[in-house]
């Protein structure tokens, strides 16, 4: 059942994917239609069509690899390498006008920005789940051989500023503790927090781990994490945990005295454990009731190579979620926002990130399958839609040949010069520029399934069993 659920998610996020696509490709078909251009084909995805049907002198055609879609349009700048050779593509056809092929190009991305324009009147309509601004910033675990917990940060202190920026969250939009630590450029990072009401200013030398060659090169890290509640959510049988009565929905709320701020404290601990070492205190919240019970971490029988573990499974992620209703156009910018920021981080020489840090399609659908299995989910893909195709329409501007804004330059280069560019020349640059596009797409999609793999592979990961007691 877990894997037709599966494979059922995926579809449904190959499902709004499509969409996003076809509709822009729907924006070149319809411009296309209205300037009585010739056309050859309409297909979702690239390469070989796996299916295709014509129907009124047009082919519709899906490829094989799951990524973008296009219009084959002959009387513009030919794209053979990624469209193939249309059945018309030898038979003449009179030349249109730099203003039809701008108007053509431009409607691509139009209509991704007009769905996308949709998708946020439906989100302030039904709300987006966001994090509660309330302690967003507080530290929940330092790790104690890492670059913050040198630089005296601890948990519970309440992070203000990093590199200069003012801070209001730990997630990756552009005011967030990560994404400024990701984006900083100097060999080390200003941090501003808040301890006991007082205000201090420290710097944190980051950390980069070591990464293999099939893997994307890791970015910059402080070692810390954000505050949650360490809420247990299941315990194995015959554990220490289970021995000494804690169940599921406990919280726990002190490790040896000392106040937890996160399930990081606790795991960290099972690190440190060793068989016979002393007993630890764990002081547990159970709905009214506080009380104290002593867990000595044990080694368990299976798996062979397991480190000793007081057997707490999994814990229950309590995000305090508030559901907002942001004004549609202010979504518009905030997406328009991330992805400049994001392509300004990626072009810039001294930052670390790298086009090898970017997303793909094989991305997109994971991050549609989480958000249909989250709770809330189908709130999350459509604010997510809405950034998606703020990001599509912006990037397809972009004056590289085989995207839209290569068309648009294209065309005003033939307006300013009032004749086309060289068939042969623009035949040599299309196809460049394309294999140099499918290249791309390839290099980022072995990352993306990658990254894939291993986290399936890690949630899979082998059942802890614990030696049965008396």
């Amino acid at each position: 059942m877990d894997i037709l659920r599966i494979i059922f998610t995926v579809l449904e996020a190959l499902l709004v994917l499509n969409l996003l696509i076809f509709v822009h490709e729907l924006g070149h078909f319809l411009a296309a239609r209205w300037r009585g251009m010739k056309i050859d084909r309409f297909a979702i995805w690239f390469g070989k069509p796996v299916w295709k049907q014509k129907i009124n002198g047009v082919e519709y055609a899906l490829g094989w690899i799951p990524a973008g879609g296009y219009v084959s349009l002959p009387q513009m700048a030919s794209m053979e390498l990624i469209e193939g050779k249309g059945e018309g593509s030898d038979q003449p056809l009179p030349p249109v006008s730099p203003l039809d092929k701008t108007i053509v190009a431009f409607a691509g991305p139009l209509f991704s920005f007009l769905l996308a324009v949709a998708f946020a009147f439906i989100v302030w309509g039904v709300g987006r789940p966001e994090q509660s601004s309330d302690n967003s910033t507080t530290i929940g675990w330092v790790d104690p051989d890492g670059p913050a917990w040198k630089a005296g940060l601890r948990p519970g202190d309440r992070l203000l500023e990093v590199d200069g920026h003012p801070v209001a969250q730990f997630g990756l939009s552009t005011d967030s503790v990560m994404w400024r630590i990701i984006t900083s450029e100097g060999e080390k990072i200003e941090i501003k927090y808040a301890r006991d009401g007082q205000e201090t200013t420290t710097e944190a030398v980051p950390y980069k781990a070591p990464t293999k060659w099939y893997e994307r090169k890791a970015l910059r890290k402080i070692l810390v994490g954000p505050a949650q509640p360490s809420i247990i959510a299941q315990i194995v049988t015959n554990s220490p945990a289970a021995v000494a009565g804690l169940r599921a929905e406990d919280e726990i709320v002190a490790l040896n005295g000392e106040k937890v701020y996160s399930p990081a404290a606790i795991m960290h601990a099972e690190d440190m454990a060793t068989n016979g070492a002393t007993p630890a205190t764990f002081t547990i919240r159970r709905g009214k009731e506080q009380f104290d019970r002593q867990l000595l971490a044990e080694k368990p029988v299976k798996p062979a190579a397991a480190n000793p573990s007081f057997g707490i499974l999994a814990w229950t992620i309590k995000s305090q979620e508030v559901i907002r209703k942001p004004a549609p156009f202010d979504q518009i910018r905030e997406s328009a926002g991330q992805i400049y920021a994001t392509l300004s981080t990626v072009l810039s020489r001294k930052s670390d990130v790298g086009i090898q840090q970017l997303g793909g399609a094989v991305m997109i659908i994971r991050a549609y399958k989480n958000f249909f299995e989250s709770e809330n989910g189908w709130r999350r893909v459509l604010w997510f839609s809405v950034v998606l195709n703020v990001n599509l329409a912006m990037l397809n501007l972009l004056p590289f040949p085989v995207l839209d804004g290569g068309h648009i330059t294209l065309a005003a280069i033939e307006a300013i010069r009032r004749r086309p560019v060289s068939a042969r020349l623009l035949n040599y640059l299309q196809s460049a520029c394309a294999l140099v596009l499918i290249g791309f797409m390839l290099f980022i999609a072995f990352f993306d399934a990658g990254d894939w793999i291993r986290s399936a592979r890690k949630d899979r990961g082998p059942a802890i069993v614990f030696a049965p007691k008396p």
